[in-house]
């Protein structure tokens, strides 16, 4: 099997399968949004996460399954997205990209409060 490069990350990509990791296996899209607020301060729509999770499934980078919905849905189906492999070493190949641009910059980007 060929290894695959990672994928490219924009900012709200990355934030999106960083959430999904967080939220394993309950990264259903409604938690999702929620912590993308509480963590990231990102009020986001219901359209923009959908698109972006089809996106990241084009890439290859998550999957979904069909998990039995709470009673608060009356039991109907929901989508339980899973980062795969390939996203994981994306997740990684961004972190790692972001980290080397910030390095000897501590001093701008620590809070000043």
């Amino acid at each position: 099997m060929v290894k695959q490069a990672a994928a490219y990350l924009g900012e709200f990509e990355y934030l999106v399968l960083l959430a999904a990791v967080r939220l394993a296996p309950e990264a259903y899209a409604p938690v999702m949004l929620r912590e993308l607020e509480a963590q990231a301060g990102r009020s986001v729509t219901r359209s923009a996460l959908y698109s972006t999770l089809d996106r990241l499934e084009d890439k290859g980078l998550v999957r979904w399954r069909v998990a039995t919905g709470g009673a608060n849905r009356s039991l109907l189906p929901r989508r339980a997205y899973t980062v795969t492999a390939h996203g994981l070493a994306s997740i990684r190949a961004s972190h790692a990209a972001m980290t080397r641009m910030a390095r000897g910059l501590g001093h701008l980007l620590e809070d000043p409060s």
